[in-house]
């Protein structure tokens, strides 16, 4: 089985900007959401796989111990296989229980252990994150407030409780791996310890599988959760709620789930920094004349404007304090006025214009 390669996951060369590996995922993330490819488990998997690869290509000390991987032979060609029974613990070439060891790399064993899978007591002391992009109205993000979505997870199996077996089924040790739970892979100078594909690291196999699971422990299931939007959200920020990700083995805790947002554009305002624009039509004489205007604020109250005579059209005027607030500052909202022209006139009116020409020739 061969090591997943984030780049050629998400499409980008090696050596692509943060900017470049946000709108790949995005791309990709749009493409094979659960919420687009409903009751599609291979577009579900495509859509972990592309969300795992961002995780650590978009946090950049991450990324650096990932390249230092790569750079190590992690990613050149399929691994072969090893050897799969015992071992003795310490010998060369072994990864041990704990996943891959580095020595004085740090924390490259934990990235290391997200790349290869489930493999060894680290990996599953801990769920898998669950990424999420969350379209959000235009005032709930200027504003803040609540909103609720249903994120796709995997979870232990009810029936046997994540145990693969049917109910009353006999246990014996895996053949495979003779009850070590995993395969050694090598690949250069290093190996890397799997999860044993028949027993799926359990180190042991039921007589019978459990037949709502089909023995994998796991199913996928749909998960309501209520999200806090904050006030000033804009499309790309992120927000990490802990313990609402995938679940983990028993004695574990859960994944977390990173939720990115999208704002929704709105037919009336858009945003520039915390200031909110709108635009207003004017008509001739309202422009001319000027006028009073009652104007819708973000917040849905009603502000009255006042438009002087002989207004330009696209001029913008400033309502203070009608913006956004965040870290203690507040934008304003600006009005455009757009004059518009009526496309017929009555003769009535036809008349009353040619005279206001005329008028406004004579004094020009």
């Amino acid at each position: 089985m061969a090591a997943k390669d984030f780049y050629q996951v998400l499409g980008v060369s090696e050596s692509a900007s943060q900017d470049d590996i946000k709108k790949a995922y995005r791309r990709l993330a749009k493409q094979y959401h659960p919420d687009a490819n409903p009751d599609n488990a291979a577009a579900a998997d495509r859509f972990k796989e592309i969300s795992e690869a961002h995780s650590v290509l978009s946090d950049s000390d991450k990324r650096k111990q990932y390249d230092q991987m790569r750079r190590l032979g992690a990613f050149d060609g399929g691994p072969r296989r090893a050897r799969g029974g015992p071992q003795p613990a310490g010998a060369p070439g072994d990864v041990g229980a704990e996943g891959f060891d580095f020595g004085d790399f740090g924390g490259l064993g934990d990235i290391f252990s997200s790349i290869f899978g489930r493999g060894g007591r680290q990996a599953e002391s801990r769920g898998d994150s669950v990424e999420a992009v969350v379209e959000v109205p235009f005032r709930v993000a200027a504003l803040g407030g609540k909103i609720t979505v249903t994120i796709p997870v995997t979870e232990p199996c009810p029936t046997c409780s994540g145990s693969g077996g049917a109910p009353g089924a006999t246990w014996s040790t895996c053949p495979e791996c003779a009850g070590r739970g995993t395969i050694s892979f090598g690949q250069g100078g290093f190996a890397v310890n799997r999860p044993c594909p028949q027993c799926r690291g359990r180190g042991r196999v039921p007589s019978q599988p459990c037949p709502t699971c089909r023995g994998t422990g796991d199913v996928r299931t749909e998960r309501r959760v209520a999200i806090t939007v904050p006030p000033a959200t804009e499309s790309g920020s992120r927000i990490r709620l802990r313990g609402q990700g995938e679940s983990s083995r028993p004695g574990g805790t859960p994944g977390d789930l990173i939720i990115t947002f999208q704002v929704q554009p709105d037919r009336f305002f858009r945003r520039e920094g915390l200031d909110v624009v709108c635009e207003v039509p004017l008509n001739v004489a309202q422009a001319t004349l000027g006028t009073r205007l009652r104007v819708r604020t973000v917040d849905g109250k009603k502000v009255m404007l006042r438009i002087p005579p002989g207004t330009q059209p696209g001029r913008k005027f400033r309502i203070k304090g009608q913006g956004l607030e965040k870290t203690g500052r507040r934008g304003d909202q600006l009005v455009a006025v757009q004059v518009t022209v009526p496309d017929e006139l009555t003769p009535e009116q036809q008349e009353l214009m040619k005279r206001f020409a005329e008028s406004a020739k004579m004094s020009f």
